[in-house]
């Protein structure tokens, strides 16, 4: 083993080839669907939760800027996504673009990290839709029993998260079947959620207190910058739009299209809604699990209460949806490449869909949603997605010397200036991160350094090639 062999990388040309012949996907989603994908993953359990939990707890009405301080450092990746979206449309997002620029160790690492950040993002997110979906049943008269709403430790006779587990359930076998039926169901909840949004502004607006806003900056800057480590869980879903590549039928001009419109949507809602809300009742009353519907309650609008818990039900399905969906065609990636075993890169004959990794990776989060507690999933979701980012935004920089000339359907603009605010952004937003988080990623990251050096490495596809030889079965 030498340093050439780990930093073997696939050509851009390659990649673009591989990309036009290949017919394992249906070539099906368009610039809308893939926007609502991106949506999907973008507006969940951010605006409904996060919102007001870190405007009670870390920055107050200030937590307009920790979103926006989240979205500085989102959207400079953003733009730097945009450009190898157009670039190299594959599936495996930035374990592909890692893969074309810094070679093969690099993207090994990235890809193993993002299969555990996107799979627990789907456990968090199922754990809370079940919450959501316990808090409607209530509402409706039907409340669950006691051994299955929650799992062990998060309250009085809790056994299991049985919502949390079907949902997680739910959505693996609705993306097992034709990617436009997840899509058309993505997009459905998308509206519902957005709908439901605007109607919150809308019905808080004559509520809004100036004075409810009085200290803006109650923990200090320290406190908003804390805050924009924690939201950042809500600005990075647009990701997950990208690894469709394969299956956009104009991948090279509706991807980066899709990308930045999603960002700006999302990012625009969250603003606005953290000031209505912070607005409307006192931030110190907003820490619990459902703050939105909780405030709207407390100024006597009980119909609007009923309405966002319906929405938050539709729209954190979306979150769910967005990120398995990204995971199992990151896991397929790899598996293509010779990376992890070619049983798990078989497409469903019929459906066309990775429906191995895709059911398996449905299953795990299942599992992890519920038996374990939202705070201890929680803690490692924002590590991988952030290194993943500052790995993206050192790539657009590398390219644009080595590859000056590749053709390129968006550019990041202001280029090293742009890339270079993600990478510090980026890892200043990691270092906020608690001791305990890093403790378990470097875990994870040893064993997948182990799979790759055991099993990897012997079997790349790419390395066979060199070689001249078929790639080790």
């Amino acid at each position: 083993m030498n340093l050439r062999e780990l930093t073997r990388a696939k050509s851009i040309e390659r990649l673009q080839a591989e990309a036009g012949r290949r017919g394992e996907f249906r070539r099906v989603l368009g610039v809308w669907q893939l926007t609502g994908i991106g949506l999907g993953g973008l507006i969940g359990v951010g605006i409904f939760v996060l919102t007001g939990v870190v405007a009670a707890t870390q920055a107050g009405p200030a937590v307009a800027l920790s979103f926006l301080i989240a979205g500085v450092a989102s959207g400079a990746a953003a733009l730097s996504y945009a450009e190898f979206a157009g670039l190299i449309p594959v599936a495996g997002s930035a374990y592909t673009y890692a893969y074309a620029v810094l070679g093969e160790l690099v993207a090994w690492i990235i890809g193993w990290d993002l299969l555990l950040e996107y799979a627990l993002v789907v456990a968090v997110v199922s754990i809370g839709w079940s919450a959501y979906l316990q808090a409607l049943l209530t509402q409706l008269g039907l409340p669950v029993p006691t051994w299955a709403a929650g799992a062990a430790g998060t309250g009085p006779g809790h056994v299991i998260d049985l919502f949390a587990a079907l949902g997680a359930l739910g959505v693996a076998g609705l993306l097992t079947l034709r990617i436009e039926w997840g899509a058309r169901f993505n997009v459905t909840m998308v509206i519902i959620k957005i709908a439901a949004v605007l109607l919150v502004i809308a019905a808080g607006l004559p509520y809004v207190r100036p004075e409810n806003w009085r200290p803006f900056m109650p923990y200090g800057f320290s406190g908003v910058a804390e805050g924009a480590a924690v939201v950042f869980f809500a600005v990075f879903g647009y990701d997950t739009l990208t690894t469709a590549a394969e299956e956009a039928r104009e991948p090279q001009r509706d991807l980066p299209r899709a990308v930045l419109l999603s960002l700006a949507v999302s990012l625009t809602l969250y603003v606005v809604m953290s000031l209505v809300l912070t607005g409307v009742v006192h931030y110190d009353t907003l820490n619990n699990s459902a703050p939105v519907a909780t405030a709207f309650a407390a100024i006597g609008l009980p119909w609007v209460t009923l309405i966002i818990s319906l929405a938050a039900v539709a729209g954190i399905a979306s979150v769910m949806l967005a990120f398995l969906l990204a995971c199992a065609r990151i896991w397929f990636a790899m598996s293509r490449d010779g990376l992890l075993p070619g049983w798990f890169a078989q497409v469903h004959p019929r459906f066309r869909t990775p429906h191995r990794p895709t059911l398996i990776a449905g299953g795990l989060t299942a599992v992890v949603a519920a038996l374990y507690p939202i705070k201890e999933v929680a803690e490692l979701v924002n590590i991988g997605t952030l290194s993943a980012f500052v790995v993206i935004c050192l790539a657009v920089i590398v390219l644009r010397h080595t590859r000056p000339d590749a053709p390129r359907t968006f550019r990041t603009p202001l280029v090293p200036f742009i890339p270079l605010v993600g990478v510090a952004f980026s890892l200043w937003l990691l270092s906020r991160l608690p001791a305990i988080a890093w403790e378990r990623f470097l875990i994870w990251m040893a064993l997948g350094l182990a799979i790759y050096f055991l099993y990897g490495r012997r079997h790349s596809r790419l390395a066979a090639e060199i070689k001249g030889a078929p790639p080790t079965p």
